[in-house]
């Protein structure tokens, strides 16, 4: 895959890249940098973000229980059985099945996630989804795994998986989302069994070993031309070989009952099963990332009244507009109001 070329005055921006959250090789060309790698620079930024996690985390953890500190440290992720209180969950399923909702949705190959933005208009419509966006101690294990302060983003999420397509979903891949911890949260609406496209995920891979310091080293040599475009933008894929090298990890398959809700650290690599039948996911879904050199445990955006709940929005507007000024659809494809158990549309 061949650098593209970047305007002189745009290296300012890329700087200030480098000092925050971007990861694309490709589209960041001191990141991308092949000199700059062989000097340690994607090294040390991997090494100073988890520094800085580790750090975030002795304030953060201190609203966190302690046998749930003890399931990240060893395993990377947390689960927690019956996450809201019975009736509550039931209700916002069987709501979930019957309101129908503005959503968004994206294909990658053969499965298509359906994203529907929890704001204050759909807190109107279902107050009790509040119980998951709201709910403290949920927010603070989020922050916990993630090793960041400030608010997650959340939403209702629908992953449908229609392997009769035959094409290849990237999400199948075992990978890392980006270079540093961050975390995602997933609080499931029905069983997941091990045909149902659960979550994959490698126990104790969230760790930063020599070896894997080692390997993110040499991945940053070649990233810029990799093919694998995910690969490119820094989301690193790595084989099954690749793997055990590392250490003696293995991929585990997490099954759950529904009401279950799991937070993942995802520096540690992961991915989706694959799918040999059609099959749907629905979850109260979080995701938080944040500038991971920041010494603070806290975020200054929740500071501004009304912007917590609207962040989702205001990304997908900004978006819409970037897509539509390049002349292409965008990445979250608006398909109207549906359900979250409805058909995809894309």
């Amino acid at each position: 895959m061949a650098s593209p070329a970047f305007p002189w005055w745009r290296y300012p921006a890329f700087a200030l890249g480098v000092l925050g959250s971007e990861k694309s090789f490709r589209k960041n060309p001191l990141i991308g940098h092949p000199h700059l790698n062989e000097l340690g620079l994607h090294r040390e930024r991997v090494r100073l973000a988890a520094r800085m996690a580790e750090y975030r985390r002795r304030w953060i953890g201190r609203s966190v229980s302690d046998a749930e500190r003890q399931a990240f440290e060893r395993d990377g992720f947390v689960l927690r059985e019956n996450a809201l209180p019975t009736d509550v969950f039931l209700r916002i399923r069987d709501r979930l099945k019957e309101q129908a909702l503005p959503a968004r949705e994206m294909r990658q190959g053969q499965a298509v996630t359906r994203m529907i933005p929890i704001n204050p208009a759909l807190l109107e419509k279902i107050p009790e989804v509040a119980r998951f966006s709201g709910d403290p101690s949920i927010a603070n294990l989020i922050r916990y795994v993630g090793g960041i302060g400030g608010d997650p983003i959340n939403f209702i999420q629908t992953v449908i998986a229609e392997p009769a397509l035959q094409q290849a979903d990237p999400q199948t891949a075992l990978h890392a989302d980006t270079f540093h911890s961050s975390s995602k949260a997933w609080l499931f609406m029905d069983d997941v069994g091990p045909d149902d496209g659960p979550f994959v995920f490698v126990p104790g891979s969230h760790r930063l070993t020599e070896r894997r310091l080692q390997w993110e080293f040499e991945q940053s040599l070649i990233a810029t031309r990799d093919g694998r475009l995910h690969h490119a933008d820094g989301s690193f894929r790595i084989t099954p070989e690749e793997l055990h090298q590392l250490g003696d990890f293995e991929p585990q398959k997490v099954t759950v009952r529904a009401n279950t809700l799991v937070v993942a650290d995802t520096y540690a690599f992961h991915s989706r099963a694959v799918s040999t039948r059609r099959t749907v996911r629905v979850e109260l879904h979080a995701y938080h990332r944040a500038n991971p050199f920041s010494p603070l445990a806290v975020s200054p955006v929740g500071l501004v009244p009304g912007l917590r709940d609207r962040r989702l929005d205001i990304h997908l507007s900004l978006s819409d507009r970037k897509a539509k000024k390049a002349g292409r659809q965008p990445t979250w494809r608006d398909v109207g109001a549906c359900t979250a158990y409805s058909e995809p549309h894309v």
